[in-house]
């Protein structure tokens, strides 16, 4: 899906990491969210609520899931999913252009 239609898009951009990661929230009518997002190179951890399913839409990053001890590399059109209430490590290697889906129980 290239575009997103009957939505609404909360103004305040989500900034992590100094600016090294940024996103916008974007509400479904169903009650769904998403965000869509900028990272710079470098190394982030996150932590999870819900199970997310993150799209690449264009750069490169090496994924860890919590409890894994080697990762491995996703691309533009390639995408993972994280398990809700865990963390993941990326390591960025490129700008990387990205959608995280929320995904409710």
């Amino acid at each position: 899906m290239d575009a997103f239609r009957e939505v609404a898009v909360v103004k305040k951009a989500n900034i992590y990491f100094d600016g090294g990661v940024t996103s916008r929230t974007v509400l479904f009518r169903d009650g769904s969210k998403k965000t869509l997002g900028i990272m710079q190179p470098g190394h982030y951890e996150f932590s999870t609520s819900d199970k997310e399913v993150i799209e690449i839409l264009f750069g490169e990053l090496d994924v860890i899931l919590a409890g894994e001890d080697t990762g491995k590399t996703v691309k533009e059109g390639e995408s993972f999913s994280v398990p809700a209430h865990t963390t993941f490590t990326v390591k960025v290697k490129t700008l990387t252009d990205y959608c995280c889906s929320f995904m409710k129980p």
